[in-house]
């Protein structure tokens, strides 16, 4: 009879540290998940603070984190971002504006061409890009050419565009914050303002 209860106790001890395992790793796993910001309920985006910088961190922005939520995190990349800033002022993007229902395809779109611009397929940290002004070029993901370098002072430069952030990590991607738009001329004179407008 002992026998039989030792048995039925020790089943139901290994069902119970199961059972309290599964419960444990579910509790883990949704903690580890990310934040979900809704802003104005146009779109779901990543918070800022999920980019780790080893450098000057500046905020990547909404429209940055909508780049880089296009790549996936599992692989190497390295990303030049445009800063909020270039955003506004080289393709007339404002969170405001450019976020809300009836524009987030476009600006879909005009993230989505962007990134084809400045994204490649390799990790590249700035300690890895020689200084002195030598260049490094490296093909994007649409096939248009980068020239990487640093100037002088240690700054990165692609293209002739300055960086403001370097060296953040979300998972395998390495990104840099840039002060402007990398961009071939076509799509440049794309997004070009109308100077013949009423300003």
């Amino acid at each position: 009879m002992r026998r039989t209860f030792y048995c039925k106790n020790s089943v139901a001890f290994v069902f119970s540290v199961v059972f309290f395992c599964c419960i444990l790793v579910l509790i883990i796993s949704m903690l580890r998940v990310p934040d979900v910001d809704t802003g104005n309920g146009a779109m779901s985006i990543y918070d800022d603070t999920s980019l780790k910088s080893s450098g000057n961190d500046k905020s990547v922005g909404s429209f940055g984190n909508m780049m880089i939520d296009m790549l996936p995190e599992d692989l190497a990349f390295t990303v030049f971002v445009p800063s909020e800033t270039a955003f506004e002022r080289d393709l007339r993007l404002s969170a405001n504006n450019s976020l809300v229902e009836e524009k987030i395809n476009d600006t879909y779109v005009v993230i989505s061409r962007v990134l084809g611009f400045s994204a490649i397929p390799r990790v590249l940290d700035t300690a890895m890009v020689p200084i002195g002004g030598e260049e490094v070029s490296y093909d994007s993901l649409s096939g248009f050419e980068l020239f990487v370098s640093k100037d002088a002072g240690g700054v990165l430069v692609v293209n002739g565009v300055k960086s403001e952030s370097v060296d953040m990590k979300r998972g395998k991607l390495v990104v840099h914050v840039m002060d402007g738009v990398i961009m071939d001329a076509e799509f440049e004179q794309s997004v070009e303002p109308d100077l013949d407008g009423d300003d």
